[in-house]
């Protein structure tokens, strides 16, 4: 393998110039905060009338994501007026089984959109709207465009009221402000809604990375090494001269608390410098959707894994795109190798300026001069061009984009898992990422015949990934590595009635509930009627539970309730019982 770092064997004053350079022409700094650009400070309100206290912080670390909005807090409880933050429209409303569960999204004329999530109500006008758009359509989840200037408000209106819907932890809104026309989310506080803050971000490891031209992996050595500190100033625990040589990356365990909560919640900006110079700048002022599932490039992906530990490298990868990254040399990678000692120090802040700093001594060793990168065990795969893995039994096709790094892949068969029509594909492993997904086929071991067309793909460790059968193979699209098999559904899902039988009487009862589960291909729809007509049947994501609610339209006597579930694989259920109001 050629050694891709080879360029990091120059001296540490071309990266003290050239850094200097970078940082003049590509960030600006706005009361001591780094962004790219200025943003209009006294247009937006606060979404609650309430003091602005948060749970979650813009582009806080969470699995699989970083965080798009502020979570304000609404003292544990659900039904506090949503205000629009500013003059605009309702452009878009959305109901979803997880997720927001209910949305609300308001185009302004300064040419942003805020939203607003997780709420319990709209305002009857946009709920009649809703439930129209559902019964039309036949559909419980619905994401509506709205019609454009329709629904006008003015700033501070009461546009919805504060819930719990979707896969929220606990009462609150989670507010953003979206550039209307990218549709990056930018960080509230940037406009003035800002949350008091006189803490500074608690430091509590960091780590090194022994790179040395190799990919980064899960093999890549490592060490964590503890840190203690208070008001802002760090140091390692154990004091002591770092000797290091080789290409280095960096790494930092940091969380920030504001004044208003006792949450845990994320850093604004951290900068890594070395000897003065700035060698690499992370800082959470906006990005896109489509790059958030990118922080499992931003942080140390294998650790997060197999220790659940958040450590955030102060490298990035080759094939990491995101926004969130305005300035590096060399992407953040140090090459000690002259011999001298230097300093590395660690500049971390909140978004009110509250700064928190590490420095290390570090000596550097010219033994990096010899090293030699490894050579690959398995199949090299490029992370910037299409790479593809194939023997008589599995088939892997990944597109350009979805490794973050150059990837030594490894592939093992073990023997079938019971009920398992094919052997077990080990892809890989879970510590790699996959940005979006990868294509992969695998062929049974036995004549599928007649239920070909119930075949699916089973992750191990996750479920079912669904498939599809063609020309021999059942494709599927994966999401992670890991040990992947085939096996077949022919089972229909199951209907749990909660408090409806047959021939029940519902006059006292609010609403029809139920469950439903389905064994491996997972729910692909379902559909309520009472005699014959589609009813709106909802669910929900904390509880599981289906409730149909009842109005006007039913009328007193003998009615018939029917709930028809399907599974991915088409196999279908059916509940039926006559009931009484």
């Amino acid at each position: 393998m050629l050694n891709r770092y080879s360029t990091t064997q120059l001296s540490f004053r071309f990266f003290i110039i050239a850094v200097t350079i970078s940082i003049t022409s590509t960030i600006t700094r706005a009361q001591d905060v780094i962004q790219s650009k200025q943003y209009p400070k006294n247009q937006f309100r606060y979404p609650l009338d309430l003091p602005p206290t948060t749970a979650g912080s813009f582009g806080e670390l969470r699995a699989n994501h970083f965080h798009s909005g502020l979570d304000f807090k609404t003292n544990q409880r659900i039904g506090f007026p949503v205000h629009a933050a500013y003059d605009g429209y309702i452009s878009r409303v959305r109901v979803q089984f997880g997720g927001f569960g209910q949305a609300l999204y308001i185009t302004h004329p300064n040419g942003y959109t805020t939203v607003y999530g997780h709420i319990e109500a709209f305002t009857p006008e946009i709920a009649k709207y809703i439930r129209d758009y559902q019964y039309k359509n036949q559909t419980y989840e619905a994401d509506i465009a709205m019609p454009v200037g329709t629904y006008k408000v003015n700033k501070g209106d009461v546009v919805a009221v504060s819930g719990n819907r979707g896969a929220s932890a606990g009462p609150h809104v989670h507010f953003e402000i979206r550039d209307t026309l990218t549709q990056e989310t930018i960080n509230p506080q940037l406009f003035g809604l800002t949350i008091p803050d006189q803490i500074p971000p608690t430091i509590t490891a960091i780590g090194i990375y022994h790179l040395n031209g190799n990919p980064f992996s899960d093999k890549t050595p490592k060490e964590f090494l503890a840190v203690i500190g208070a008001n802002g100033n760090y140091h390692l625990t154990k004091p002591q001269v770092l000797n290091l040589s080789g290409n280095t990356g960096f790494g930092i365990s940091v969380i920030d608390q504001n004044s208003a909560s006792i949450n845990r919640n994320g850093i604004y900006s951290l900068e890594l410098k070395l000897d003065g110079a700035t060698m690499y700048t992370f800082a959470v002022e906006r990005f896109a959707f489509d790059q958030t599932h990118a922080i499992n490039a931003y942080i140390d992906y294998p650790a997060f894994i197999t220790a659940r530990r958040w450590v955030q490298k102060c490298f990035i990868l080759p094939g990491s795109r995101i926004s969130l990254y305005p300035q590096s040399i060399n992407r953040g990678i140090m090459a000690f190798n002259d011999d001298k000692i230097h300093e590395v120090e660690y500049v971390v802040k909140d978004i009110a300026g509250n700064t928190s700093t590490l420095t290390l001594k570090v000596q550097s060793n010219t033994s990096a001069d010899s090293a030699i990168p490894e050579k690959p065990t398995g199949t090299l795969l490029h992370y910037d061009r299409k790479s593809e893995f194939a023997n008589d039994k599995v088939k892997v096709s990944i597109m350009p984009g979805n490794l973050y790094d150059d990837l030594d892949f490894i592939y093992s068969a073990m023997p079938a898992k019971p009920g398992a029509v094919s052997l077990t594909h080990r892809i890989h492993n879970k510590l790699t990422p996959i940005h979006d997904g990868y294509d992969l086929w695998i062929k049974p071991d036995v004549n599928l015949g007649a239920n070909a067309d119930k075949a699916v793909i089973v992750n191990a460790a996750t479920g079912s990934i669904g498939g599809t059968y063609e020309g021999g193979w059942v494709k599927a699209t994966a999401k992670v590595f890991g040990d992947y098999y085939i096996k077949i559904d022919t089972v229909p899902p199951i209907i749990t009635p909660i408090n409806i039988r047959n021939g029940s009487n519902m006059k006292a009862l609010r609403a029809i509930k139920l469950r439903m589960s389905d064994n491996l291909s997972g729910i692909k729809s379902y559909v309520g009627k009472i005699d014959g007509k589609w009813v709106l049947v909802e669910w929900d994501y904390k509880t599981k539970v289906l409730s149909y609610t009842f109005d006007n339209s039913i009328a007193a006597g003998k009615h018939k309730f029917e709930f028809t579930v399907t599974d991915a694989k088409n196999n279908v259920s059916t509940f039926t019982a006559e009931f009484y109001r």
